[in-house]
C-alpha cells in the first residue's frame, strides 16, 4: 500500500505560478511510477503528467508543455508540480498518483485524495 497526501493547490492570477507536491508513505517511493492527473467540473479526469522510478523519464500533456515540470525526490518521498503560466483553463482537481510500473497515461494503483487549483483575476 501507498497512500498519497498532494499539497500546494490554491487561488492564482493568470500568468502566475504554483508548485504542488505529492508526499508518499508506505512502501518504498523509488519503486514507483508517478502521475498527475487533473479533473475540472462536468469533465472527465485527464491525464497531466508522469515521471518513471528514477526520474529519467518525463510525459506530459500536450496543453501543459513548456509550462508544467513534473520532479521527484526519491530522498523525500515526494513529487512536484512546478505549474508556470497559468491559465483559466487549468482549473482543476490535481490528484497524485502511483504505479508499479510506468504506463503514464493508465493503469495507476493508488491515489491521493487531491487539491484544488483555480487559476482566475
Amino acid at each position: 500500500q501507498v497512500q498519497l497526501v498532494e499539497s500546494g493547490g490554491g487561488l492564482v492570477q493568470p500568468g502566475g505560478s504554483l508548485r504542488l507536491s505529492c508526499a508518499a508513505s508506505g512502501r518504498t517511493f523509488s519503486d514507483y511510477g508517478m502521475g498527475w492527473f487533473r479533473q475540472a467540473p462536468g469533465k472527465e479526469r485527464e491525464f497531466v503528467a508522469a515521471i518513471s522510478w528514477h526520474g529519467r523519464r518525463t510525459d506530459y500533456t500536450d496543453s501543459v508543455k513548456g509550462r508544467f515540470t513534473v520532479s521527484r525526490d526519491n530522498a523525500k518521498n515526494t513529487m512536484y508540480l512546478q505549474m508556470n503560466s497559468l491559465k483559466p483553463e487549468d482549473t482543476a482537481g490535481y490528484y497524485c498518483a502511483a504505479q508499479l510500473d510506468y504506463t503514464p497515461r493508465r493503469d495507476y494503483d493508488y491515489w491521493g485524495q487531491g487539491t484544488q487549483v483555480t487559476v482566475s483575476s
